[in-house]
């Protein structure tokens, strides 16, 4: 099983493996910086796991559950 953003923890890093999804949705991540090939660090998490504030590409990035699950992950 693939790991996602939504399974990372506060404080952890990883590099973005591909996106999954299509259309609008898999247009405005990339349009935000979520690319193939760049690190992500996890700043925070609220306490339900939803929303989940990352920092990538030098910007502070806010995700919902259901988008952190499109953002597939290694490392």
């Amino acid at each position: 099983m693939e790991k996602t953003l939504k399974d990372l923890k506060k404080g952890q890093t990883a590099i973005i493996k591909r996106i999954n999804g299509k259309g609008g949705v898999r247009r405005r991540l990339m349009d935000m910086g979520v690319t193939k090939g760049e690190k992500v660090f996890v700043r925070k998490v609220a306490p339900l796991g939803d929303p989940i504030e990352v920092n990538l590409r030098g910007y502070e990035l806010t995700f919902r559950k259901e988008e952190a699950e499109r953002i597939i992950i290694e490392g």
